[in-house]
């Protein structure tokens, strides 16, 4: 919202002190944030001249310029005609035009000196409102009116050139001080001065006479206000400070008669339409859009209107809709430079109505932006009667007999608040009195119920205050909220963090210890993502759950994995020259609840236990996963040696350690499961419960996605690994007795996985096993095809005493027996 100071404090009486920066400091206090103060960007003399002669001068490039002599007072210090040089021919001599002489600066840094031009000496500039950057008009230089003034008298005062404007972001809570009338009141309640409100004006009687209206939909229009003018003169000027005040605000002067309806909304914050009257055929009409209708609006878009969720509001006529009711109005009763009878509205819309159909049709309006917030349901009349007062003034209009005003404002329901809670919730000393006084200053009415409670109406123009909570924050920002003390937080109470928060910081910490970066992606899928994974058409990771407003048409729905976004995520860092990457996210994954869809509650009221429990249970699953991608290079090479890629091996090293880290003992298993390739994937489940997959990526997989070959990833459920986590870790047993070493070589089919013989060992050995690691995998003739041969270095020691060879080896063999009871190995 953009507000000239000059107009403040037409309305406000602000002591003659507070300067634009006193001002908008207050005004910021208050809940307007200042966002910039624009003033005239023009140093230097700037001046009324009056043309004496205007010589035309063709020159060789085709151009005509014309030589001028310019009579400026003594604004030259020599009373002499000033010689400029003029390219624009809109003026002629006699004209009074805006001069801005030597030593001066345009807008933009554009200074002014005597220079030779077009074989001249040209000493100064007949300026163009562009130039002055007063507006944007192209057809030629300024020409003022004969009353201006006289050659010599500075002209930044009557161009509105001294007045600064302040830009303000307004919350949308706050929709009343998108007007100078709301903005005006609180610069009058942060100085306490007079505000004289311009919606104070005496009404004719209500006679229904203006023009007959039909409302259908009370509810979408509680007021409808309509007045008539006739014998408007279309060629009328805008006066300059409707215009100026216009423009200044960011809006574009087109036409007397719409310059005064967007002067008004400016000043009142009422959004109000015109119609060519002559064009309006028959009563108008307040009604929900029918399927299939259409409207042509005023910037030339032809609209198809809607019925979803209530349906768009539109005014009609006979012939159908005329307008997109408070949004914007429809081309076939568009003003014109013919228009000489207007039918005025002005009306009150229901605001959740008007924000749905302005994001509906992508249509913004400055009407738009007012309405969908909440205009004051009591300005229609009021603004279609100042519109009617400056046609009549300013356009030669004639305003006819009759006032239509269908419907009454609604009525404000009171709010009871104890006169102590702005203090309690503050912090800050506030009196009762304080209190009942401040919430007055806001125009709100206030009844004494007892000495500790009172009873608030509040003002029409404020549709955000409907608790008690709502007046403490009118209060406190009054008082000033740099009145509320510093205090200490409280030392929290609570018992810390969860067993889950707490392992969910393991799973964390382990993973960054692993050389893993944590990121973040967005956890939206479609087909195409599926594809890309390689997954089948009857996948279960295809059953997703639907988004009602996804950022993408392409991803309407919530991801049932974490790999795609990680993907994504390696494949751009490689992308762009990262020789390795390895990263990981924790996040929910969503698969459809068979509950049906989740019931939908008001907010007036807390829901009952039983009316949660129905949401709970139509809610979708959403588990925990934990997911690692891992490209390129693992280790570097350096002078230590070479490095190496990452690929399978890698990616169970990581779940096996954040299993270790997690006190799980998870088996793994062989497995084929897209996008891992099928020879190279393994399952990994605790206790039989299958917590997800690792491995290396399928070929098909890493070229869609730009990886480099062989590449792994890991996901893994991490509410099902938690389940199985030990809350405390037990630290490592060390032993000063000596170690035992014994290595075994155990031939086994190619089928059975390195896991299940290392558990066979580990179980067979018994108690004084310390550790045991796999060093070498031989296949070739020695060994016999189909299978393979398995060295395992085992370590054994005792707590108290030093292992004798008979102990040893009767720990190895009966390693060697059990893994050849389960696993069938046999040694070699």
């Amino acid at each position: 919202m953009k507000a000239p100071v000059s107009w403040i404090r037409e309305l406000v009486d602000l002591p003659a002190e507070v300067t634009t920066e006193v001002l908008t400091d207050r005004l910021t206090a208050l809940g307007l944030k200042l966002e910039a103060i624009d003033s005239a960007d023009i140093t230097g003399p700037l001046v009324i001249g009056k043309v004496l002669t205007m010589e035309p001068e063709p020159q060789k490039n085709g151009k005509t310029i014309n030589w001028c002599t310019v009579d400026v007072g003594d604004a030259n210090g020599t009373g002499e005609p000033q010689g400029i040089v003029c390219g624009a021919h809109n003026f002629e001599p006699g004209d009074l035009v805006v001069v801005i002489l030597p030593g001066g600066v345009l807008p933009g840094g554009f200074a002014i000196s005597a220079r030779k031009t077009y074989g001249h000496v040209s000493a100064g500039m007949i300026c163009s409102v562009r130039e002055l950057g007063i507006g944007e008009d192209h057809d030629g230089i300024l020409v003022l009116p004969p009353d201006a003034g006289v050659p010599g008298d500075d002209v930044f005062g009557l161009l509105g050139l001294d007045d600064e404007v302040i830009e303000f972001e307004i919350n949308p809570d706050r929709a009343y001080a998108l007007s100078l009338r709301g903005v005006a009141r609180e610069a009058a309640l942060g100085f306490d001065v007079p505000f004289a409100d311009p919606a104070e004006r005496e009404l004719p009687d209500v006679d229904g006479k203006a023009w007959e209206v039909v409302v259908d939909d009370p509810a979408g229009c509680p007021v409808f206000a309509a007045r008539l003018v006739s014998g408007f003169d279309p060629a009328a000027p805008t006066p300059d400070f409707i215009r100026r005040r216009v423009e200044q605000a960011g809006m574009r002067s087109i036409s007397l008669a719409v310059d005064v309806t967007n002067y008004v909304m400016l000043e009142l914050g009422q959004p109000i339409h015109g119609y060519d009257a002559d064009k309006v055929a028959g009563p108008l009409g307040v009604r929900r859009a029918h399927e299939g209708e259409q409207l042509t609006t005023l910037d030339g878009a032809v609209r198809t209107l809607s019925t979803d969720n209530g349906g768009d509001l539109v005014i009609t006529d006979d012939s159908g809709p005329i307008g997109l009711a408070g949004v914007m109005g429809g081309a076939t009763t568009e003003m014109s430079e013919t228009t000489t009878r207007i039918l005025v509205e002005a009306a009150h819309w229901d605001a959740v109505s008007m924000f749905r159909t302005g994001r509906r049709h992508r249509l913004t309006s400055e009407a738009g932006k007012r309405n969908e917030r909440g205009v004051d349901p009591l300005l229609p009349g009021v603004a279609a009667d100042r519109v009617v007062e400056l046609l009549v003034e300013h356009g030669g209009a004639t305003a006819e007999p009759g006032y239509t005003l269908v419907g009454s404002a609604p009525e404000r329901p009171t709010v009871t608040i104890a006169t102590d809670l702005p203090a309690r919730l503050s912090g800050i000393d506030i009196t009762a009195m304080t209190t009942v006084e401040s919430l007055r200053a806001i125009g709100a009415a206030v009844v004494e119920q007892d000495a500790d409670t009172i009873e608030v109406t509040p003002p029409t123009w404020r549709p955000d205050i409907n608790d008690p909570y709502d007046l403490v924050e009118e209060v406190v920002r009054i008082v000033g909220y740099d009145q509320v003390p510093s205090v200490l937080p409280r030392r929290a109470t609570g018992r810390g963090l969860t067993r889950t928060q707490r392992l969910r910081r393991r799973v964390g910490r382990t993973l960054a210890g692993a050389g893993l970066v944590e990121v973040v992606s967005f956890p939206f899928v479609g087909e195409a993502t599926f594809d890309k994974l390689g997954l089948s058409a009857d996948d279960p990771l295809r059953a997703t759950v639907g988004l009602a407003n996804p950022l993408s048409s392409e991803e309407p729905a919530y991801t049932t994995t974490l790999l795609p976004g990680l993907l994504e995520a390696a494949s751009r860092n490689v992308g762009r020259g990262a020789p390795g990457v390895a990263l990981f996210e924790t996040g929910t994954v969503a698969f459809p609840a068979d509950n049906g869809p989740a019931p939908i509650y008001g907010v007036h009221t807390r829901p009952t236990e039983a009316e949660l429990e129905k949401l709970v249970e139509a809610l979708p699953v959403q588990p925990q996963h934990v997911a690692v991608v891992l490209a390129g290079e693992r280790r570097r090479a350096g002078w230590w040696g070479p490095g190496a890629d990452a690929g399978w091996s890698d990616a169970l090293a990581v779940v096996r350690r954040l299993a270790a880290d997690l006190g799980v003992g998870i088996d793994v298993a062989s497995a084929a499961r897209m996008p891992w390739h099928p020879g190279r994937c393994a399952l990994v489940s605790v206790d039989g419960v299958q917590l997800g997959h690792a491995g290396e990526l399928h070929p098909s997989v890493c070229a869609a996605y730009g990886l480099p070959a062989r590449s792994a990833a890991v996901e893994l459920d991490l509410d099902a690994l938690m389940a199985a986590a030990a809350d405390v870790i037990s630290g490592p047993e060390f032993s000063t007795m000596p170690v035992a070493k014994e290595d075994v070589a155990l031939v086994v089919d190619a089928g059975v996985t390195v896991a299940a013989v290392e558990a066979a060992l580990r179980e067979g050995a018994g108690e004084l096993l310390e550790s045991i690691r796999l060093f070498d995998v031989y296949t070739g003739e020695q060994i016999g095809a189909g299978q393979k041969s398995l060295a395992f270095a085992l370590r054994f020691r005792a707590p108290d005493r030093t292992l004798t060879e008979a102990e040893t080896g009767a720990a190895r063999d009966a390693a060697v027996a059990r893994a050849a009871e389960l696993t069938g190995a046999v040694q070699r």
